[in-house]
């Protein structure tokens, strides 16, 4: 009898003895020595056949064994900090769980290459979904690159770091939540993933790296976070399904080409946090319409819009001290622009070729110019205002025209007859003017009247008494 408890007692002992180090060893290996447990045990209750005690040990054995089969889907290494970084993925793919512990110690990054094909992990191709567990804190470079199946992946709100091409080339991922807890998304982190439909970035993320949804072409809802500090260099270049942007007040720039070609963009509106437009920021939006640059902006970058044939509308304000080089370049439906009285450069080609911009106002003194920053537009007109200087042709191949037109108040046209009230406007032969006209000018909201040239520098304006009004505001404003 004592010998038949040593022999069972074994069992158990080394069973426990022989999983903690299958955590850390290959597979092949436990498969070996748990071979040898059993044919140990068989033996024992083949001894003692009359014993009932055997049965127990091997459900402790297949228990103990368990764990060591998940844990065999990937290859570790420990950090300084005895935390776990997991090095790759060495399962066959499907949904994965990536472990919160391993031999109890935290995972805490998610290796280079990890679960990348292209680094030699031939399983990552066919991971459909990822649960990465609370605690991991870095998603490294390449790590799930070029996994083509991958549909969804659950990043916690641990993770600070999202590195270069982590989830690049991830053909079939298709809607995406970075949490605020994620300070960088890394260059080129999420490029080309060509089924990604919807990005919500929470607020804290503070930077969005070189590329990161660059190529996205199935991309169109974004929001991006007034936390965001830093968009760099043709984030988002390319996104051509990108119709919903939003991006809240406090992002201070928006980088080079950051939405360059993002071709079903129609309207954008930047927040007055922005300072700075950058180089091509907007450049090649063929969908782009209508862009209100806010207060606030002193730059636009050179090309900005370029090639933006769509764009009809452009608010400019009085805060933008310089327009760069090729800014409008063949922006074809432009057909007037208001050029307010701080810019005092305006770099080469800004407007070449905008074939149907027909009138450019400036609200103050004649800004430096490049080279041919009217070239090929045949059809335009400069105005300038009365008091304002630097004027006198030739302003950039053109003959600037004094935009003066005055409401006379003093004739006998001003006032009340048969039912119309009316008055004549004087000024430069042929400007062009709109009559606008509100009811409160204390929160006014004006409406355009009529449309008009100033035939020989004279013409009568009338509308029926508005009976439904106390009284009635008018002002010009150019077209």
């Amino acid at each position: 009898m004592t010998t038949v408890k040593e022999n069972l007692l074994d069992v158990p002992l080394l069973a426990g003895l022989l999983i903690l180090v299958d955590f850390a060893i290959a597979k092949a290996s436990a498969m070996i020595i748990n071979s040898f447990l059993l044919a140990k045990a068989q033996k024992a209750s083949s001894r003692h056949s009359g014993m009932k005690r055997t049965s127990p040990f091997f459900y402790g054995l297949l228990l103990l064994a368990a764990p060591a089969a998940v844990q065999a889907q990937f290859n570790i290494s420990t950090n300084g900090d005895n935390t776990i970084t997991i090095t790759q993925y060495t399962g066959t793919g499907g949904a994965v769980a990536i472990p919160a512990t391993t031999n109890g110690l935290t995972v805490t990054i998610i290796g280079h290459g990890a679960f990348s094909e292209v680094f030699g992990n031939s399983g990552g191709s066919l991971i459909t979904d990822v649960t990465i567990p609370f605690g991991v804190a870095s998603i490294e470079s390449n790590a799930f690159q070029m996994c083509d199946n991958l549909s969804s992946v659950a990043i916690p709100g641990s993770v600070t770091n999202i590195g270069y091409e982590a989830f690049f080339e991830c053909a079939g991922l298709a809607s995406l939540t970075i949490p605020g807890s994620v300070t960088s998304i890394g260059e080129n982190a999420f490029a080309i993933c060509s089924s990604l439909t919807n990005v919500m970035i929470d607020s804290g993320v503070t930077s969005i790296g070189y590329g990161a949804f660059n190529f996205c072409i199935s991309l169109a809802n974004v929001t991006i976070p007034g936390s965001v500090t830093n968009i760099a260099e043709a984030a988002f270049e390319y996104c051509t399904s990108l119709t919903n942007l939003t991006i809240v007040n406090g992002v201070p720039a928006i980088g080079q080409a950051v939405f360059f070609a993002c071709t079903s963009l129609a309207n954008v509106t930047i927040p007055g946090s922005v300072t700075n437009l950058g180089l091509v920021a907007f450049g090649y939006c063929t969908n782009l319409t209508s862009v209100t640059i806010p207060a606030g902006v002193i730059s636009i970058g050179g090309g900005a819009f370029e090639q933006c044939v769509s764009l009809t509308n452009v608010t400019i304000p009085s805060t933008v001290t310089s327009i760069g080089s090729s800014a409008f370049l063949i922006c074809t439906a432009l057909t007037s622009i208001t050029i307010p009285g701080s810019v005092t450069n305006i770099g080469y080609e800004a407007f070449y070729d905008c074939m149907n911009l027909m009138s450019v106002y400036f609200t103050g003194d004649a800004p430096a110019l490049g080279l041919n920053v009217f070239l090929a537009d045949n059809n335009v007109t400069v105005y300038n205002l009365p008091y304002t200087g630097g004027w006198s042709p030739p302003f950039g191949g053109l003959s600037p025209v004094l935009w003066n037109p005055v409401i006379q108040t003093g004739d006998g046209s001003f006032g009340l007859q048969n039912n119309q009230f009316g008055f004549n406007i004087t000024g430069t032969a042929n400007i062009p003017i709109v009559v606008e006209a509100c009811t409160n000018l204390a929160d006014p909201v004006w409406t355009s009247l009529q449309s008009l040239q100033l035939t020989n520098g004279l013409f009568h304006f009338t509308e029926p008494v508005q009976t439904n009004s106390p009284g009635q505001f008018y002002r010009l404003r150019s077209q």
